[in-house]
């Protein structure tokens, strides 16, 4: 009886409230970058519909990318938002489950759809002759259901082991949103198991694919270093270095947050860290496919063009 009236049925997040004087000041500058992620990532999607020329299988994967970004952001920055406004930073129990499921769900997404972009680039400067059958319409449809069945498997079972756990005591989470090892740290029981899985798991979702990224674009770079045409080396250099920017931005945070060993003041840097793959990471995408990519900026150019024609008739 006792366990039932000392159930958790809410968390609190202690997010940012060591800054009070900043609060303001933190929700301009979150929901700024809240709005170019969404501006940014949905002209991407829809300049590379609109246009024919961009039905490739590295726009489809890049639809995609820019898709989980926007679902991405969306999972934590609008509580984050509505936490810098009000005095009680609290989630329900069932609100926490379901923030950390479709976390985890575009996070490990987005972990698996990088490695099938690198693949693809690879294929294509590496394999050019055969680059149509490998990265045909159906392998690329069966790539992208294999990116979202792997998240939602590993969301769907990391879920199920820390919520199954008993929550008895405290419910402050010293984070601003449910990620995984904060809210373990509040259960009522040993979780050392939950943890050895959860780092075996940052293991093999971060650190061996983004180690499989590097040999790949290692290998990349030494055949674009082969070609005869300067126009080929730069385009494909002008490609790969967008992707491996991503890569290095996305990758290198999680792998610092999840795989350092933890101390007992590091969670003001994990804080820090998990804002900047959270929030600022998905801001540079845009940035860095649009402005480094000519065909992007192209399509763009039109898409502006036929949308003021029409708005002029």
């Amino acid at each position: 009886m006792e366990e039932n009236l000392t159930k958790v049925t809410e968390f609190i997040f202690l997010g940012f409230s060591d800054l009070q004087r900043l609060q303001l000041l933190l929700f301009v500058f979150v929901l700024l970058i809240y709005l170019i992620i969404l501006i940014g990532n949905s002209l991407i999607i829809a300049v590379t519909v609109a246009d024919i020329k961009l039905h490739t299988p590295m726009y489809f994967f890049l639809r995609n990318l820019s898709a989980l970004e926007i679902c991405y952001t969306t999972v934590t920055v609008p509580k984050i938002l509505s936490d810098f406004l009000s005095e009680r930073h609290t989630i329900s129990f069932l609100g926490c489950v379901a923030q950390m499921y479709f976390f985890i769900l575009f996070g490990v997404s987005e972990c698996c759809l990088l490695v099938v972009m690198c693949y693809d680039r690879y294929a294509a400067i590496c394999n050019p002759m055969r680059y149509p059958l490998i990265m045909n319409r159906k392998v690329c449809a069966r790539m992208a259901a294999v990116v979202w069945t792997v998240g939602n498997v590993v969301a769907c079972e990391q879920v199920a082991a820390i919520f199954s756990l008993p929550f008895h005591g405290s419910n402050v989470i010293n984070h601003f949103f449910c990620d995984v090892l904060p809210v373990l740290r509040l259960a009522s029981t040993e979780t050392s198991l939950n943890e050895l899985i959860t780092t075996m798991l940052s293991v093999v979702l971060i650190l061996i694919p983004f180690l499989l990224i590097i040999a790949s674009y290692i290998r990349i770079m030494s055949t674009v270093l082969k070609m005869h045409s300067a126009e080929g080396r730069h385009k494909a250099f002008s490609t790969c270095s967008s992707h491996l920017i991503s890569v290095t931005l996305f990758y290198g945070s999680t792998l610092v947050t999840y795989l350092r060993p933890s101390s007992e003041g590091s969670t003001n840097t994990d804080r820090a860290l998990s804002l900047f793959y959270t929030v600022v990471t998905p801001t540079f995408n845009p940035i860095i496919y649009s402005l480094r990519n000519k065909e992007v900026k192209t399509a763009l150019k039109k898409l502006v063009g036929r949308s003021i024609g029409l708005q002029v008739s």
